[in-house]
């Protein structure tokens, strides 16, 4: 099995994880159906924009996709939907946040350095390898960055069918990682010192 239809089937099983989990307690209460869409035509559950990247070229920058309700109106009243985030070499998805759902992001391919800002204004940064989940809470600041040399590739699931992004200036983005490697070194040379002197 290719890496595309590896990705493919990861892909349609997360969706149908999600959607089934996110169901099971409301399922008739949750299911906004327009009048005039019979349960009998699936047209109206299935969405085809990310058959895109099958097979096509990496980009040459940060990508994403999104499918939310707005792309996608079956996903109204199901709190759920998805991003496919794409990373060439040397890429950022830059400082954001998600005020109302929590995102949870599994990288498929590559490697990324994901960081977020805690209630105490603290940077924590992880390196995630292929086959890594990683959950970003509601509402906290964060980003990705593909530090490696090969392109990058995760899925993100939300917990609301209408996610909003509020990005963080660039400014204020490389002011959070200026201040976090002045700390760190600072933190260093102060260690480096006591074991010199004792």
């Amino acid at each position: 099995m290719g890496i595309i239809s590896c990705i493919h089937s990861i892909l349609f099983v997360l969706m149908v994880a999600q959607v089934i989990h996110g169901s099971e307690i409301h399922l008739k209460l949750d299911s906004v159906i327009p009048p005039n869409i019979t349960t009998d035509d699936a047209n109206f559950f299935t969405h085809s924009a990310f058959r895109v990247l099958i097979g096509a070229d990496p980009p040459t920058a940060f990508k994403f996709m999104k499918v939310s309700e707005a792309e996608f109106p079956a996903l109204n009243g199901q709190g759920v939907s998805y991003a496919v985030l794409q990373f060439p070499s040397g890429s950022l998805n830059p400082s954001h946040r998600h005020p109302h759902s929590a995102e949870l992001l599994f990288l498929l391919i590559g490697s990324l350095k994901v960081g977020f800002v805690d209630a105490n204004d603290v940077l924590h940064t992880l390196t995630l390898q292929a086959g890594d989940l990683f959950i970003f809470l509601v509402g906290v600041v964060h980003y990705q960055y593909n530090y490696g040399r090969d392109l990058a590739f995760a899925i993100s699931a939300f917990g609301s069918a209408n996610v909003r992004t509020i990005t963080t200036p660039v400014a204020l983005h490389l002011a959070i990682l200026i201040s976090s490697s002045i700390k760190y070194s600072v933190l260093t040379e102060i260690r480096q010192i006591k074991c010199i002197y004792t």
